[in-house]
């Protein structure tokens, strides 16, 4: 590493930034941004028609309405990160088990759980504690199949196990690809860190101080780039050209990568996704004391309330943002509104650094079910499911019970019609939808033109519903502190608010009504957008979806009261 020069490091540097274009926004990697003026920061509540700005008219339906809701709560299950249930948004929100006394060791409600006073923790182990660092699904599927098909081809493979063959390849390109970005990102840390004080060095005595901005750096790379000359014969020590050293610093100050904790945080980050979410020896299940291949209640613990480690971003930070959206507190004046003060957040942890288990996705479905959950939100994804029929057969439980599951469409820019993304209603064979009471949700912006769909959103013809807003999007993280940010992860809550808002009014709703009422009232855009993940390939709005349309809370309240009418 000594011998690289300044060039390599900012080739590293941009391919990093490359990466992040690509990740899972939300999904631990939430970023704080510069708050926006009020009437951007509500931008996801106005109406296309009175403001200008393409939100979900829930602002509007407030304002107009003058009935009162006839169901006194109505629960919402969140199968996310843990949770801050402290945050003065969210403490009166959170659900509490009324059949389970607290802390005394006995499931007095008999419902194979003890002590889940406020939801449940299905990462947790039999001490306490739970689990930080997850595989990837495809590590596991590796881990699965290597001993069957290491070094086979497809011929050389029985016919009854092609499709799992299939996989295992695919498995193993994105297992390269991903291991590729990583130890990239963690090299590129490594050095910035370690040439850091010689960079800030050059500026200084170019400069003559440290307070140079973003402005004079863009000015300092112009001006040594439009010579030539000066660009190739320019160096500063360590073979460092000012040009080089100049557009380095101005996009590290623009992302934060200036700082030399932040970038020992990324070192330590990516060292542990290395060493363990890419690593195919280890099993983070090993320590929950929970690898059999069957399905069993009670696996986890009850602390599912906020934990924090050193070097790793708090554990709620997601579940505590989704649920921010759906129910913060609207009686008071900080900016945060949800849909109801009378929705109440059952939150449901299954998500560590890496991917969800199908185990716990499954049994945190029927958990969420059995204890009262009328809407489930999975603000949740991957690309692999080694155990999708058990989620499938918790999906098929949910609806059979008359409960709505809402899931993100993900945030990889990329067509899930064609890119499986799990947990799905959709086995990728061709087969029908396993269920109808799904609702996959992508993620528009606040612009009503080329870039309307967001750049990071998936979509889907198929296998997307709606789209809802989930860019810029002001909500809570822990510890009573506030965040803009953006990803399919915070639009899904939006479809999942808008169902508890309805069941609150109208209680006595169909779930195949409810969803109905959704989908066919959400707002219409003809207008021709940029498809995320291409370049200049543009396509009609409406065919990026099943409905082609975006989530309309104002609508989807009046068409309600419509069909609760003609039933009388």
């Amino acid at each position: 590493m000594k011998h690289l020069t300044i060039k390599f490091i900012i080739l590293l540097f941009f391919l990093v930034l490359l990466s992040c274009s690509s990740s899972d926004g939300l999904k631990y990697q939430a970023t704080e941004k510069t708050p926006l003026l009020d009437t951007v920061m509500h931008w996801h509540h106005k109406d296309y028609e009175l403001d200008k700005i393409p939100g979900i008219s829930l602002e509007r339906f407030y304002n107009e309405n003058t009935q009162k809701p006839k169901a006194k709560s109505i629960i919402v299950a969140t199968i996310d990160t843990q949770i801050d249930k402290n945050h003065s948004e969210l403490k009166n929100a959170i659900w509490t088990n009324p059949n389970e006394l607290p802390d005394n060791g006995i499931d007095d409600d008999h419902n194979g759980y003890i002590d889940d006073i406020h939801g449940w923790n299905f990462l947790g182990n039999k001490g306490g504690g739970y689990v930080v660092w997850a595989n990837y699904e495809y590590v596991r599927i590796i881990r699965k199949y290597d001993p069957i098909f290491k070094n086979k081809n497809l011929d050389e493979v029985n016919e009854n196990q092609k499709n799992e063959f299939l996989e295992y390849k695919r498995a193993i390109d994105v297992y390269k690809k991903n291991y590729e970005q990583s130890t990239i990102y963690l090299a590129t840390f490594k050095f910035l860190k370690e040439k850091m004080p010689i960079i800030k060095d050059s500026l200084n005595n170019y400069f003559k101080s440290d307070t140079y901005t973003l402005e004079q750096l863009d000015s300092l790379k112009n001006k040594y780039k439009t010579n030539d000359k000066s660009f190739r014969q320019r160096r500063l020590d360590n073979d460092m050209d000012i040009t080089s050293v100049s557009i380095y610093m101005y996009y590290a100050k623009y992302y934060g990568y200036d700082n030399s904790e932040y970038l020992s945080d990324r070192i330590i980050k990516y060292d542990s996704l290395i060493q363990k979410s890419l690593n195919v020896e280890f099993n983070e299940r090993l320590s929950l004391g929970n690898t059999n291949d069957s399905l069993e209640k009670g696996h986890g613990n009850n602390n599912n309330i906020g934990n924090k480690i050193p070097n790793h971003s708090p554990l709620s930070d997601h579940n505590t943002e989704v649920s921010g959206v759906i129910a913060g507190l609207r009686a008071d004046n900080t900016g945060i509104y949800g849909f109801s003060d009378r929705i109440k957040i059952m939150p449901l942890a299954i998500s560590a650094s890496g991917d969800e288990h199908d185990k716990d996705i499954a049994m945190a479905i029927y958990y969420a079910v059995d204890n009262g959950a009328k809407i489930i939100n999975m603000s949740i994804g991957k690309e692999f499911s080694l155990h999708k029929e058990w989620v499938f057969e918790a999906l098929k439980y949910a609806e059979k019970n008359n409960v709505l599951v809402l899931h993100s469409a993900g945030n990889d820019s990329f067509d899930i019609d064609i890119n499986p993304y799990y947990p799905s209603d959709n086995d990728y064979t061709g087969a029908p939808e396993v269920v109808n009471n799904f609702i996959c949700v992508g993620s528009i912006s606040r612009k009503a033109d080329d870039y309307f769909v967001s750049y990071f959103s998936n979509f889907g013809k198929q296998h997307v519903d709606i789209f809802a807003p989930g860019d810029d999007i002001y909500t809570i993280r822990p510890e009573n502190t506030f965040i803009t940010d953006g990803g399919t992860s915070l639009a899904a809550p939006m479809v999942s608010g808008t169902a508890a808002l309805l069941w609150l009014y109208y209680p006595n709703l169909a779930l195949q009504e409810i969803k109905n009422i959704i989908l066919s009232s959400g707002s219409v855009y003809n207008i021709d957008v940029n498809v995320p993940g291409t370049e200049n390939v543009k396509a009609p709005f409406s065919s990026l979806s099943k409905s082609g349309k975006v989530l309309n809370v104002y609508n989807a309240m009046k068409m309600a009261k419509e069909i609760v009418a003609k039933k009388k």
